[in-house]
């Protein structure tokens, strides 16, 4: 199974009356190296839009069914999976009844006879697509549940508020990737759902590319091996957590996720895990100290969810000093995650004020993107907001709004404003080996 390592960077020092302490957390999951048949088992839904939109072009359609299939084929032998049509209702259109099968030679022909008949009719109303997810997956005891979800619209047969009640129903029941073909759904309403259920967000523009997304997703979902891992973060009397976020490879704020676990002991659902690393910013809020007081501001441990059984922790300190030099560095760590998140928020915003019109504010805000994007070496997001603005200088972030932008370039910024670029670890920036880091085995 897998091993966890945990590290943490921060700079310690604070000056007098400061209360605020914040560190970044890096885990690193390593693959134990286990035997095939010992790594957990898993469950697969695969969930395709079938509403009429599906068939306009017709092409939408066919390459849905090929990816299925694709992602069919991806599976691991043994792997338990179903298919569940999405219109203004939701069916199961593999197995035909309530469950799921094995994946084997037979069971995968099976699905995809199935998976071929599909047509596209009617209307969408992603919550019962959701929902039926949710109780396919409840006839399996395994704990590695992941699902697929594809649309080429708006929840337009769904009233916002029955979205809100069935996502708060199925969170932390499965993982959920969902991606938008085409350009007529809203990025906003597939990353709601995506952030519930800790899962990814996509534009697919073209349908041919289905299939290799498809295929990449399924191959991603059979290579985790623990399932329902929790960050959870102790503090000490008088000290309290302003927030968790997820800040890579994406943003996710995870702060109103927390499950009280103990006195003064909360955690926080990260979801399932394969070899992988990804980064946390925890914010702390503590007593102010006087000059040469230390503290443990914060302990932060990784704990599979049920067992408890701790698979890593590391510790976030304070120390107050009134040596300006010590206490005015920022954390390199930090200070790019924060520019990351400000980036994200930057291109939302700009997008949504070019969307109403409002010139002045989207060339601010698209201008304030691009000088983050260059300053932090985001080349990937750099090359998007090109799309969208023209660039004069990208240093100081002067742009001009482009007079046209497609869609699918718009939409591609936004659906992609989340992913965030690591920063270089610099040596000796971590807390020191038994403080900062220690490692577990789930």
């Amino acid at each position: 199974m897998s091993e966890f390592q945990v590290e943490v960077y921060q700079n310690e020092f604070l000056p007098q009356g400061a209360s605020e302490v914040n560190a970044i957390v890096t885990v690193t999951s390593t693959s134990g190296g286990a035997p095939a048949q010992e790594v957990t088992t898993a469950a697969e839904v695969i969930i395709v839009d079938c509403s009429g939109s599906m068939d306009h072009p017709r092409t939408k359609m066919s390459a849905a069914k090929r990816a299925t299939a694709a992602a069919i084929d991806t599976l691991r032998d043994g792997v338990t999976f179903a298919v569940i049509a999405g219109t203004d209702t939701a069916e199961l259109v593999y197995p035909r009844r309530l469950g799921m099968v094995a994946a084997d030679a037979a069971t995968r022909a099976e699905a995809k006879q199935a998976v071929s008949r599909l047509h596209a009719d009617r209307g969408t109303a992603m919550g019962e697509w959701l929902l039926l997810a949710k109780d396919v997956f409840a006839t399996q005891p395994t704990a590695l549940r992941h699902a697929i979800l594809l649309t080429d619209g708006k929840n337009v047969h769904e009233r916002a508020h029955k979205l809100e009640r069935i996502l708060g129903e199925v969170s932390g029941q499965f993982v959920c990737d969902c991606r938008g073909v085409g350009t007529d759904w809203e990025v906003r309403e597939l990353r709601k759902i995506a952030d519930t259920l800790l899962g990814s967000v996509d534009i697919v523009a073209e349908p041919e590319d289905l299939e290799a997304d498809f295929r990449a997703m399924t191959e991603a979902a059979m290579g985790k091996e623990v399932a329902d891992v929790a960050l959870r973060v102790w503090t000490p009397q008088g000290a309290t957590v302003k927030f968790v976020k997820q800040v890579e490879p994406s943003l996710l704020d995870l702060t109103a996720r927390r499950a009280e676990s103990g006195p003064r002991s909360g955690d926080y659902p990260t979801g399932a895990w394969g070899a992988e690393s990804r980064d946390y910013h925890v914010c702390v809020q503590v007593p102010p100290a006087s000059i040469g007081d230390k503290m443990l501001a914060a302990r932060v441990s990784l704990v599979a969810a049920g067992s408890g059984d701790v698979l890593g922790k590391g510790q976030v300190l304070a120390v107050w000093t009134d040596d300006m030099a010590l206490s005015t560095k920022i954390s390199p760590e930090v200070a790019h995650y924060t520019g990351q998140a400000e980036l994200a928020s930057a291109i939302e915003e700009g997008l949504e004020a070019q969307r109403k019109g409002q010139i002045e504010t989207a060339t601010a805000k698209l201008g304030r993107a691009v000088a983050l994007a260059n300053s932090s070496g985001h080349e990937d997001t750099a090359k998007l907001l090109a799309k969208v603005v023209d660039v004069v200088d990208p240093v100081r972030g002067t742009v001009r709004l482009k007079r046209q932008v497609s869609a699918v370039d718009a939409m591609t910024l936004e659906s992609r404003s989340q992913v965030t670029k690591r920063v270089g670890k610099l040596p000796g920036d971590a807390a020191d080996g038994a403080d900062g880091a220690d490692g577990g085995a789930a």
